[in-house]
C-alpha cells in the first residue's frame, strides 16, 4: 500500500485527498499540508489524517512513501524536486510545470533517485480516450490527417481574483492554454504524436486584470505529416464543452466533453460514396456503450471522477511494479513543450519548431 501526503488543500488538493483515503488496499493518506493550519486542519479531520505547514517536516517523515502536489503551477518544479530528493514518489498536478527547464530537473531527480515520477492528465483515462488511441494504434482510421481540439470555456473575474495567483506569469505560467487547455494538448500529442512546429496568436480580450491570454489560437504540424487547429479561451460566455476531433483516410473520431459524440471505422467494402456521409454511419454507441455507473461517479462540478480514480491506481502499481506511471515526467513534459512553442510563436509573430527532448 502507497502512502501519500497531499501537499496543498484548495479544490483539487481536496479532490486527491478524498481519491487517496478511498483507494482502499492501494492507498492510504497520512498526511496533508496546506498554507495555514485552517487550510489544512479541516481536510486533514475530514479524513482522519495528519496535517502540516512546513514542506521540511513533511518530506522528513517516514511513514510518506508519495506526495500528490496540487499547488499552484509555478510551485510544482520546487516542491516535487523537494520530495524527489528525500526520496519521495512524485504525482504531481498538470502542468509538470510552467518551465521546460525545471521538468527537465524533475525527471533527471526521478532518475537519479529511482522514484517514480506521474503528471496528471486524468483525461488520458477516459473511456473514450481509450477507443480512440486503440483504433488509432491498430490502424482502424487509417492514416491521420488532422486533428482539431476546442477549448471553449468562461472563467469569471472572480475566478481569477481567488488565491491571487491565477492569471499570472510567474504562479499560472499562462491562461486559457497553460492553465485549461493542457489536457486537450496532452490528449492531442498521446493520439497524434510529437509535434515539430507551431504557429500561434494569444489575446486578452475580455480579462483586464490578468497578465496572460485569455485566448490563443494555432496551428500546429506533426511529425507524422498530420495537420492540427487548437483554440482554448476563458472568455466564451457562458461556457462551452470541450471538443476534440481526430480525422482519418478511414475514419474519424469525436470526443466532446469527455464522451465519444462521434466514431466511425470503414470496414471492407465501406462506401460513403463520393460525397461522405456528412456526420451519419455514427458507430460510437455500438463500440462505447453507454456506463451509467461511470456518468454517475461525478464531483460536485460535474467533473468525472473515475478518470481521477484509475490515474492514481495506475501510480500506485507503478510504484509497486517499478514501471512508469501512464503519464510520466517525459510526457508531461511533451505537453509544456508545445504550451512554451504555442507562447514563443504567438510573441515572435514566426513560427517555432519543437526540439525533441
Amino acid at each position: 500500500m502507497l502512502r501519500f501526503a497531499v501537499i496543498g488543500c484548495g479544490n483539487i488538493g481536496a479532490l486527491h485527498a478524498r481519491l487517496i483515503a478511498e483507494a482502499t488496499g492501494r492507498a492510504a493518506l497520512v498526511a496533508v499540508l496546506g498554507r495555514t493550519p485552517a487550510r489544512a486542519g479541516p481536510l486533514a479531520r475530514r479524513y482522519g489524517c495528519d496535517w502540516s505547514t512546513d514542506l521540511a517536516d513533511l518530506l522528513a517523515r517516514d511513514d510518506v512513501d508519495a506526495v500528490s502536489v496540487c499547488t499552484p503551477s509555478g510551485t510544482h518544479g520546487t516542491i516535487a524536486l523537494a520530495a524527489l530528493e528525500r526520496g519521495k514518489h512524485v504525482l504531481v498536478e498538470k502542468p509538470i510545470d510552467i518551465d521546460v527547464a525545471t521538468a527537465d530537473r524533475l525527471i533527471a531527480a526521478s532518475r537519479r533517485h529511482d522514484r517514480r515520477l506521474g503528471v496528471v492528465s486524468q483525461h488520458r483515462f477516459d473511456p473514450a480516450t481509450r477507443v480512440v488511441a486503440e483504433a488509432l494504434r491498430a490502424g482502424r482510421l487509417g492514416v491521420p490527417t488532422a486533428v482539431q481540439v476546442e477549448v471553449p470555456l468562461w472563467r469569471s473575474p472572480q475566478y481569477y481574483a481567488t488565491g491571487g495567483w491565477r492569471g499570472t506569469r510567474a504562479m499560472d505560467g499562462g491562461g486559457a492554454l497553460m492553465n485549461q487547455g493542457v489536457h486537450l494538448v496532452d490528449l492531442m500529442l498521446a493520439l497524434c504524436g510529437p509535434a515539430v512546429e507551431v504557429d500561434a496568436r494569444t489575446a486578452r480580450r475580455v480579462h483586464e486584470g490578468i497578465e496572460v491570454e485569455d485566448v490563443v489560437a494555432a496551428t500546429i504540424h506533426f511529425a507524422s505529416g498530420a495537420l492540427g487547429t487548437l483554440l482554448a479561451t476563458t472568455a466564451a460566455y457562458p461556457g462551452l464543452t470541450t471538443r476534440l476531433a481526430v480525422y482519418g483516410s478511414r475514419g474519424s473520431a469525436v470526443i466532446d466533453n469527455d464522451r465519444l459524440a462521434y466514431f466511425h471505422a470503414a470496414a471492407e467494402g465501406d462506401d460513403v460514396g463520393g460525397f461522405g456521409a456528412y456526420g451519419a454511419a455514427n458507430q460510437a454507441a455500438a463500440v462505447l456503450p453507454a456506463d451509467p455507473e461511470w456518468e454517475a461517479d461525478r464531483d460536485p462540478y460535474g467533473m468525472p471522477l473515475r478518470p481521477h480514480r484509475d490515474q492514481i491506481a495506475d501510480f500506485c502499481d507503478a510504484v509497486a511494479l517499478g514501471r512508469a506511471p501512464h503519464v510520466d515526467g517525459a510526457e508531461g513534459r511533451r505537453a509544456l513543450a508545445l504550451v512554451r512553442a504555442v507562447y514563443a510563436a504567438a510573441e515572435t509573430g514566426r513560427p517555432v519548431r519543437i526540439e525533441p527532448a
